[in-house]
């Protein structure tokens, strides 16, 4: 109740405070193609339901048409005023009613679609007993996803391999140790990452060591040794599959 309490009222606060930058960014977005400025995929969410995500859009209209879901920073499929708003992460701005309406926590596991969803693991499936959250400390530790991702001949392949086991170990992390302290230290520390990543990842990972996770998990969060090749928890091989999201 607490946490649900804390989500309300600082949602509430950030739609206030950030209106006047959100319709702005609204204007510019449909001024580039005229078309909605606004991106509403169906996400799963907590008990599997599924809900409508809001997002604004920084891709072409019709972009997920390719059925190609990982996206690198060089996809072509990114609008001009596109790269700019996922470079500052405000497509995750009306995330925040989301939040408002209870589909979504501030922080928790970031959703997926169910095709995504209907691969995870049982350990994984655990990701779906909270609420999905605008940022977790994955979202901090793969904030340059779309580096990562870029020059790869196949993105969703390697968003399988090197990304998606490590996000889901870390999401599980926070699943056993949830609470509004953590929540607030994530949230200072995503703000902290716009400004500097490897502070922030260094508090992360101690973050992550003080609650106790195995000492590979806590310098994948640290980010400081290459990502290597992984199966999703629970799995006994590594993912070789397209990712089918």
């Amino acid at each position: 109740k607490m946490k649900r309490l804390f989500d309300f009222t600082a949602a509430l606060l950030g739609l206030i405070i950030l209106s006047p930058l959100l319709l702005v960014l609204c204007v510019l977005v449909w001024l580039q193609d005229r078309h909605s400025p606004f991106y509403i995929p169906t996400r799963v969410g907590r008990g599997e339901k599924p809900y409508r995500m809001i997002k604004l859009r920084s891709m072409v209209v019709r972009a997920d048409a390719n059925k190609v879901d990982s996206t690198a920073n060089n996809d072509s499929r990114i609008t001009m005023i596109g790269r700019i708003i996922r470079r500052c992460k405000f497509d995750e701005i009306p995330q925040l009613w989301n939040v408002l309406v209870g589909e979504m926590s501030l922080v928790g596991p970031r959703p997926n679609v169910k095709r995504e969803t209907d691969l995870y693991t049982t350990e994984e499936k655990r990701l779906l007993t909270v609420r999905p959250g605008i940022s977790d400390i994955s979202s901090i530790v793969f904030a340059d996803e779309g580096d990562i991702l870029e020059g790869k001949p196949d993105p969703d392949l390697a968003y399988n391999q090197l990304i998606r086991p490590w996000k889901s170990r870390l999401g599980l992390l926070y699943v056993e140790n949830q609470g509004v302290w953590l929540d607030i230290k994530l949230i200072l520390l995503t703000l902290l990452s716009a400004l500097n990543r490897p502070a922030s990842l260094g508090i992360v990972s101690r973050i992550t060591n003080k609650l106790e996770a195995t000492q590979e998990l806590v310098e994948i969060a640290a980010r400081t040794k290459p990502l290597h090749a992984a199966p999703p928890p629970g799995a006994t091989e590594v993912v070789s599959s397209r990712k089918i999201s």
